[in-house]
C-alpha cells in the first residue's frame, strides 16, 4: 500500500476465519472519510502513535510525517534522511519522536520545534532495523543489520552501551513496559530478551523454523507475540510466548500463506484471553487484520 489509506471506510468487524473462507461480522456502514495522501507515490515503511489523534509515518520518500487522522491532514514534514525510512517510535507522553533509516542514521523529532533533527545518532555500520524507547523516556535502543545493538541516552545523544552478537541481523525492537528489558526479533530466527541493565541477553527462547520478523509485548508485559516470514503457508505464523518466569511458548496461530510482517495486542474489551491482529504480505485488507485468542482463529 503505497500511502496511508486515503479512503477508510467506518465499520464493525467482530470474526474472521480461516483464509479458506472468510466470515465477516460487521455492523452497518457509515459514511467514506477522505484523507489527504501522507506519502504521495511513495510508499509507508513505518508509522507510530505520538498522541490519541496524531501518528508519525515514515515512507521511502525520506520523509518523516505527523499526520492527524481526526482531521485526515498532514501537520508536518520533517526531512533530513538521505534514505528511505524503516522505523519510528514516538517518546511516550511527549511531542518527540525518533526515525531510523537505510541511511545508517538514527534522528530526533520534536512537533513543536524546527523541521530539523534535535539530535543526528550515528553508531551503525548498515542498515539500521530496530528502535525502543523505554519507559521513562531516558534511553533508546536500536539494533541494525550489522549484528549490533546501541543504547544511547536520550538527554544528550550519547552511546553509553554497545554489544555485537554474530548473526544477529536485527529485525524489530520493543520495550518491555515497567521492565529493564527489550526484545528483540533476528534473521537468524531467534527471539532474544535483553536485559538493559549492562546490555547482555537475559533469555533466549527456542529457536524458530523461519526468520522472525516482529516483535511486540502485551500492556501488562506478561506475553509477548513474535510472528515469521515464509510462503505458501510454510512458516507465515505468529507465536505467542509467557514473558513471566517461565517464559515458554503459549501457542502457535497458523492462517496466513506468505510472510506475516508485523502483529500487535488489541484492547480485551470483548475477550478474557489475548487478542492479536497480524499483517501479512498476502494482501489482507489493510483494515481488516485477522483477529486471532489463544484458543485459535
Amino acid at each position: 500500500m503505497g500511502k496511508l489509506q486515503s479512503k477508510l471506510r467506518h465499520s464493525t468487524y467482530n470474526k474472521y476465519s480461516m483464509p479458506d473462507g472468510i466470515v465477516e461480522e460487521r455492523g452497518p456502514a457509515r459514511a467514506f472519510l477522505d484523507y489527504s495522501p501522507a506519502h504521495a507515490d511513495a510508499a509507508v515503511t513505518a508509522v507510530a502513535a505520538l498522541s490519541s489523534d496524531m501518528c508519525v509515518s515514515g515512507g521511502k520518500d525520506k520523509t518523516v510525517v505527523a499526520y492527524n487522522w481526526k482531521t485526515g491532514n498532514v501537520v508536518r514534514r520533517f526531512q533530513g534522511h538521505e534514505r528511505e525510512i524503516t522505523k519510528v517510535a514516538c517518546i511516550p507522553r511527549s511531542s518527540q519522536f525518533f526515525s531510523a533509516s537505510r541511511d545508517k542514521m538514527v534522528m530526533m523529532w520534536d512537533l513543536r520545534s524546527s523541521s530539523w533533527p534535535k539530535q543526528q545518532l550515528s553508531g551503525h555500520a548498515m542498515v539500521v532495523t530496530g528502535l525502543a524507547v523505554s519507559p521513562d523516556s531516558a534511553r533508546l535502543c536500536t539494533g541494525s543489520r550489522d549484528n549490533t545493538l546501541l543504547m544511547w541516552d536520550v538527554g544528550t545523544g550519547q552511546c553509553v552501551e554497545r554489544v555485537s552478537v554474530s548473526r544477529n541481523l536485527v529485525t524489530h525492537l520493543c520495550w518491555v513496559p515497567q521492565e529493564p528489558y527489550v526484545l528483540q526479533t533476528s534473521e537468524d530466527k531467534t527471539i532474544r530478551l535483553w536485559d538493559t541493565r549492562g546490555l547482555k541477553v537475559a533469555h533466549m527462547f527456542p529457536a524458530k523454523q523461519h526468520i522472525q520478523t516482529y516483535c511486540e509485548v502485551s500492556v501488562d508485559g506478561h506475553q509477548c507475540v513474535s510472528c515469521s516470514n515464509g510462503f505458501g503457508g510454510d512458516g507465515c505464523e505468529a507465536t505467542l510466548w509467557d514473558l513471566r518466569q517461565t517464559r515458554n511458548k503459549i501457542c502457535e496461530y497458523k492462517g496466513h500463506f506468505q510472510t506475516v510482517a508485523s502483529c500487535v495486542f488489541l484492547p480485551r474489551a470483548w475477550a478474557l484471553m489475548p487478542v492479536i491482529a497480524t499483517s501479512s504480505h498476502d494482501c489482507k485488507p489493510a483494515f481488516s487484520p485477522w483477529l486471532w485468542t489463544d484458543q485459535g482463529p
